[in-house]
């Protein structure tokens, strides 16, 4: 019977032989759609190779697909010529590792299977490049990968691990979500949002390419922590402060725009006298999260230097015999105000920390060494109840008592000294200015062990008007910085946006927003020659070694260093 009859016979006759007939052409046909797609699907697919350019006997990582769990009978080509057994690494669906053969040369690599051969990628072997090949931007951004611990005090240690930090630090930053409560000023940016860990405060410990130990900064607060470099920032990654010891509140945050400025006139130099003006710099800290320097007028040599935007010049070259020069900034400043925890303060336990060696030794500024003064500090803190001569331990106690000795036994001058008047007359005189309170407390704490600074700036009151003033500040181990202002607690005049109840429990503990710090301690400059005119501006707003640096060809000149201008308040 003829296959053609019995097939009519088979369809036409019997239902049971329909079903059967279309149950096979439907199974043929799924065997052979799925015979293609199968084919089409597992075909290796190539998605990167690292690295592209290399050497013999570097480790290739390629990543792609349908590779096939376990390397069976398929392989790698390169070049022509097959990657042998020994040469493979590891080999997964979705990456294979193999050392590159001591033959590689440029060519296409591809990877096969029993579904086919994937498409090539170009390889090329370093040896055969005469250029420096660009590095790829994504590979040299900062990598973080881990925060260990991820909640720390404030002043704690913390580990970053990950890649592309940079051998050495540079300009490099680990910045921390900063802690502040309200509405932002005029400038809303990441110098506001965060704050980085601060290099007065010696918060970064240990710096590698893999590896960053740095210390949680004053003024941070739970949120993130992430890692600046000239290549970009890494991603963040969640990061919190405890405050178990008690946190800060900052809030009522005020953007000024202020002007510094100086003028030289009446020269008589050489040709070749140079002028070098050190025109001070707001700095950063945790109330004061921005100082950005603006318009210069002339163009400054440097606005790198960390505490004063540079300018110099050839006297001889001044227009008319008379020149300004001035340098804006525009700097943020917050309110502070401090809930510590008196009951769980203990005496400082780091005593090993480069903050606490560098805030409780004496400096040309602070006279925390004088004998007159170590023997005051001494009596302050000494318990009277004991017949041993016991003294008080705790930071808090130590530095109330010395607060509460210089507001009842010390009177404020309100004119600020001149001469040759120096901060440890006060203990026989009996009396001094704002100046002398905030360097004379800054010892006595310092005397005693307290880490102190004392700070220079201005205040600045209605009528955008501003004044030099000093105060101090002083460092409780995990909670950070704590501000003290013995002048404003004992009367001296001002006018504050919002009024103050009682100054005396304010000021120790809280700043208003209007309080803009120009040094935070000793500022030191080194002079430009051993032959150079040296200016110095005792008891002004900024802590500085030096103003004016003239060369030796500078045979007279006169300068006038203006009072710093407010031109703007948001």
């Amino acid at each position: 019977m003829k296959f053609s009859t019995w097939f009519k016979k088979l369809y036409i006759g019997s239902p049971l032989g329909r079903v059967i007939v279309w149950v096979t052409i439907i199974a043929l046909i799924c065997v052979f759609v799925s015979l293609i797609s199968t084919n089409v699907k597992q075909k290796p697919v190539i998605n990167s190779i690292n690295p592209p350019v290399g050497s013999p006997g570097d480790i290739m990582i390629i990543t792609g697909s349908h590779f096939g769990e376990n390397q069976g009978s398929s392989y790698v080509e390169l070049g022509g010529s097959r990657v042998t057994s020994s040469g493979y690494l590891t080999w997964s669906d979705n990456m294979i590792k193999i050392v590159l053969p001591p033959n590689a040369q440029d060519g296409l690599l591809f990877v096969g299977t029993r579904a086919g051969k994937s498409e090539p990628e170009f390889f090329a072997n370093q040896s055969g490049i005469p250029v420096a090949v660009r590095p790829n931007v994504q590979t040299t951004s900062p990598v973080l990968e881990e925060i260990s611990p991820d909640s720390a005090e404030i002043g704690q240690i913390i580990t970053l691990k990950g890649s592309n930090f940079g051998n050495v630090r540079g300009n490099s930053l680990v910045l921390f979500k900063a802690n502040y409560t309200g509405q932002t000023g005029m400038v809303e940016s990441t110098q506001t949002e965060y704050i980085p860990a601060s290099e007065r405060d010696f918060d970064y410990e240990y710096w590698t390419d893999t590896e960053i130990r740095v210390r949680v900064p004053d003024g941070a607060s739970n949120g993130v922590c992430f890692v600046q470099t000239s290549k970009g920032n890494s991603e963040a990654k969640k990061f919190s402060v405890p405050f178990s010891y008690g946190k800060k509140v900052y809030s009522d945050e005020k953007t000024y725009v202020l002007q510094v400025s100086a003028d030289i006139e009446n020269q008589l130099s050489t040709d070749d006298a140079l002028i070098t003006l050190y025109l001070p710099k707001p700095q950063i800290s945790s109330a004061q999260r921005l100082s950005n320097p603006t318009e210069s007028s002339p163009e400054p040599v440097s606005i790198d230097n960390q505490f004063a935007v540079i300018h110099q010049t050839n006297l001889n070259q001044i227009p008319d015999n008379k020149m300004r020069f001035s340098q804006d900034y525009v700097v943020s400043s917050c309110a502070v105000t401090n809930h510590y925890k008196t009951d769980v303060y203990k005496p400082f336990a780091d005593t090993k920390r480069l903050l606490y060696s560098a805030y409780t030794r004496a400096d040309p500024l602070v006279p925390s060494d004088n004998s007159s003064v170590k023997k005051l500090a001494r009596s302050i803190v000494t318990n009277p109840n004991s017949e041993k001569g016991d003294i008080y331990h705790t930071p808090h106690v130590q530095a109330r008592l010395i607060y509460d000795y210089m507001l009842y036994n010390f009177k404020l001058e309100r004119k600020i000294r001149t001469g040759n008047a120096k901060p440890v007359d006060m203990i026989q005189r009996g009396s001094g200015d704002a100046y002398d309170f905030a360097i004379m407390f800054t010892a006595l704490c310092r005397a005693v062990g307290l880490p102190a600074v004392p700070i220079a700036g201005v205040l600045v009151e209605e009528g955008s008007t501003c004044k030099p003033h000093w105060w101090a500040e002083i460092y409780f181990e995990n909670y950070g910085w704590f501000p003290v202002d013995i002048a404003l607690a004992k009367g001296l005049p001002f006018t504050p946006f919002k009024p103050v109840e009682n100054k005396y429990s304010f000021y120790y503990g809280s700043l208003d927003s209007q309080h803009i710090a120009f040094s935070r301690g000793y500022n030191e400059f080194k002079s430009n020659s051993q032959n150079s005119k040296i200016v110095v501006i005792p008891r002004s707003y900024s802590f500085q070694s030096i103003w004016e640096d003239a060369s030796e060809g500078a045979t007279s000149y006169s300068s006038l260093w203006n009072d710093i201008i407010v031109l703007g308040i948001y």
